[in-house]
């Protein structure tokens, strides 16, 4: 891996806008494409979590005070960096997590996206003057930072969930300490690097990776010093940090899990349903929460879909991320290539029929074959689990009534997809679909404009859009009285 900016290549932890290394406690990066150590990053622990937050509790007071405007030049000096070492931050996000060269450089400028976004929204961050009941008083509402923010981010997109995150916290005058997923934290700290360069204040933004999840978890969650806590992963541990946040009753905001339905109605059109599903699915080899998880096929229009599906699906080039017009890259790690084959084997155990693909791939022992199994019914596991991988599961359905009723047979409700060209259905549909994000006619739904967020076990609390600066904010009720 060659950087022009070598200095994006951070291998400590970083707090109060130092770089910090230990020589003893270590873990290795690798490149899941190819199995090669790219870096060996420091393993900071109990003990520099604690100074993380210190750093982020006395940068808080002038941080906050800060005029907003004053910010917001701040986060534009810092997207500006991110968009001008889109090349090299991509090459690392390549290196370190495996998908496409041409999705990293997209997810670099959709993760810049949101520090625009913010630091813009935050000179429109709004009190309020509330009409008195009585002559001699007078009511007003202030905006106010929620205080120090612990951030915690998965692997899959290792900018993007960092930047949706700490973006509209920092915009809003609080102070950050995230910690990133262990397979992938080169990408936040190259962050941090353009961060500082920015100018950004000490103490203001602290990363800590760590392979001690657990013990750093639980700190982030335990200590009265944070008051909102930002998770993104699985709903098991989102259930774990929030009963950790009990004892401080902290701010939460939980993007966890989803099994995401895309709808193919008999009136769809199939050219613009097959290119929507595959955008969604196979995005990034399928590692994504809210990639499509169950494609549900009206009886009438399944031949001609499964025929288009899969001539597309079977054109996919998969390889190391770095090549050349690769579409889909390796899976994160063994466990997930585990979890793949087990959900595929109980499928086809359970009379799901294999259309094709279903096997490792020859690139290497974490590629995974691009795969379509139909016949599929809710008693396989995978319609309950996140596949997170790149396999199609097909069921079939024969009334818009049993669409529903199947695409909402889950506990969770983060992403839903359908296809139709009737107005009238897409509106019922769209109301009925128990999802917190619904895409109509399309499988690319995410933008910085717009509330990303999940119901039901998939969590609450938005990302993104004006929606998203308030997730770090306070309302303070001010009376003055005998005016």
């Amino acid at each position: 891996m060659q950087l022009v900016y070598r200095s994006l290549l951070q291998t400590g932890y970083f707090i109060n806008n130092n770089w910090q290394q230990c020589s003893e406690n270590r873990f290795a990066v690798t490149n899941p494409a190819t199995g090669a150590e790219i870096a060996t990053v420091a393993d900071a622990g109990v003990k520099e979590t604690g100074e993380a937050i210190a750093a982020a509790e006395a940068a808080f007071p002038a941080w906050s005070g800060l005029p907003a405007k004053e910010r917001a030049k701040l986060l534009r000096k810092w997207y500006d960096l991110i968009i001008a070492h889109t090349d090299d931050l991509a090459l690392l996000l390549t290196s370190e997590q495996g998908k496409p060269l041409e999705e990293a450089k997209g997810e670099i400028q959709y993760g810049a996206s949101f520090i625009e976004w913010f630091a813009e929204e935050c000179r429109r961050v709004y009190g309020e003057i509330i009409p008195a009941p009585v002559a001699d008083r007078r009511f007003m509402t202030l905006k106010q930072p929620v205080g120090v923010v612990a951030a915690i981010t998965p692997w899959n997109f290792p900018v993007a969930m960092i930047t949706r995150k700490i973006a509209p916290a920092i915009a809003a005058g609080c102070t950050v300490v995230l910690k990133p997923a262990e397979d992938t934290p080169l990408s936040a700290l190259a962050l941090a690097e353009l961060a500082r360069e920015a100018g950004l204040p000490d103490g203001v933004l602290n990363i800590i990776p760590s392979t001690q999840s657990a013990e750093v978890g639980k700190i982030l969650c335990t200590h009265p010093a944070i008051h909102k806590l930002s998770f993104t992963g699985s709903t098991g541990v989102g259930r774990l940090l929030m009963q950790q946040s009990s004892s401080t009753l902290k701010k939460l905001a939980l993007e966890l899990g989803g099994n995401a339905p895309s709808i193919v109605f008999d009136d769809a059109d199939i050219e613009i349903a097959v290119k929507g599903t595959l955008a969604s699915k196979y995005r990034n080899a399928g590692q994504t929460c809210v990639c499509v998880n169950r494609v549900l096929v009206q009886r009438s229009v399944y031949p001609a879909f499964l025929e288009a599906y899969s001539k597309a699906v079977a054109a996919f080039k998969t390889g190391d991320g770095t090549a050349p017009g690769i579409q889909i890259g390796p899976l994160i790690n063994k466990k997930a290539i585990d979890k793949v084959q087990e959900l595929l084997a109980d499928a086809l155990n359970k009379g799901a029929e294999l259309v094709m693909g279903g096997h490792l791939h020859s690139a290497g022992p974490l590629f995974f074959e691009p795969t379509i199994i139909s016949n599929c019914t809710a008693d396989m596991t995978l319609s309950h689990e996140e596949i997170f991988g790149p396999v199609t599961a097909i069921y079939l359905f024969d009334t818009e009534e049993e669409a529903i009723t199947l695409a909402n047979s889950t506990e969770y409700g983060l992403a839903a997809y359908f296809f139709s060209k009737d107005v009238q259905k897409i509106w019922r549909v769209a109301e009925k679909l128990e999802y917190g994000i619904i895409g109509v006619n399309e499988g690319i739904i995410s933008f910085a404009e717009v509330p990303f967020g999940g119901i039901k076990q998939s969590g609450y609390g938005k990302e993104g859009s004006f929606y998203g600066i308030e997730e770090y904010l306070i309302t303070k009720y001010v009376c003055l009285g005998n005016m």
